[in-house]
């Protein structure tokens, strides 16, 4: 079985930026601070949510630096590997490693739709540039590039591949996996509004996007999950929810920093391409947040 660090809520963090769309490490710091405060097992930096696809490698291991140096040991930190080529990505995660981080997170190359022998080929060479240990993120759906259980299983005999990222948004992988490799990866749900079905199928984490705004429900829910408290769980997952689909989007960038805003006064800055949300969208999430903020859950009746 993995290392026990690779279970529980990940928060996968935003990026915040200046009102020039330079980043703000000082905010990356107290993000990392707020998180831990939440109760939360680790911290991934520079991810989808982190707009990684806008950042170039040095701002990336700054971020990461800086997220590494707020948590002072408290909880994992893992950057995460989401670069254009196989050659660019081992370069950063040969970056990462002289940073003493716990963990990476690595996507297939950006931009080109791989197949699946040059999808493998991709990971064993992330895998031989670094000792770090590595989840890997499946997310067809947003990438267009599916690993699929048949190609877990072939890339079981890397070591350091010691956790999954499965975001695919089709439950019955998590099935499929286990069925094929027991327990060789811990498996985490990327997908906020499938998280409690997928911790009741076997996940043992799950990196959160909407734990930015509201770590501690967040993480009860995984708690109750994983003491088998099924019915408490539901039922603020069930107030949650509202809140979890802003995770499942094209603009959920701008959605979550949209609550972060409302819940906790940081920037909704995003770096263009992409614009802050205006009009009936932010509207929509403003009334999103304000109804969740009326009816928010005593969470101290769960005993957490």
């Amino acid at each position: 079985m993995t290392e026990s660090i690779w279970r529980g809520v990940h928060s996968a963090i935003t990026t915040k930026f200046d009102a020039d769309e330079n980043v703000d490490l000082a905010a990356v710091r107290a993000d990392v601070a707020f998180q831990i405060e939440g109760g939360v097992d680790a911290v991934i930096c520079c991810g989808s949510l982190g707009e990684a696809s806008t950042l170039v490698a040095d701002e990336k291991i700054a971020i990461a630096r800086a997220a590494k140096e707020a948590a002072a040991g408290r909880v994992p930190v893992m950057l995460t590997i989401a670069e254009d080529s196989t050659r660019a990505g081992a370069a950063l995660a040969e970056r990462a490693a002289e940073l003493e981080l716990d963990g990476l997170m690595v996507l297939p190359a950006m931009r080109y739709v791989a197949t699946p022998r040059e999808t493998i080929r991709h990971f064993r060479t992330m895998a031989a540039a670094t000792d770090l240990p590595i989840m890997i993120y499946n997310n067809p759906v947003a990438y267009a590039v599916d690993i699929t259980p048949p190609m877990f299983a072939e890339l079981a005999d890397e070591p350091n591949f010691v956790a999954m990222k499965e975001s695919s948004a089709d439950l019955r992988r998590i099935t499929d996996i286990v069925n094929l490799v027991g327990d060789r990866y811990a498996i985490f749900t990327g997908v906020d509004d499938l998280a409690l079905e997928s911790l009741m199928l076997g996940a043992v984490g799950w990196v959160a996007g909407l734990v930015c705004a509201f770590p501690r429900e967040t993480v009860a829910i995984y708690k109750l999950a994983t003491h088998g408290r099924y019915d408490e769980a539901r039922e603020i997952y069930r107030w949650f929810m509202p809140l979890l689909h802003l995770d499942v989007s094209h603009r959920f960038v701008q959605n979550i920093k949209a609550v972060e805003e409302v819940v906790r006064g940081t920037s909704t800055v995003v770096r263009a391409p992409r614009l802050e949300l205006e009009g009936a969208e932010l509207e929509r999430v403003r009334d999103i947040v304000a109804a969740a903020l009326e009816t928010q859950p005593d969470l101290a009746r769960y005993g957490l």
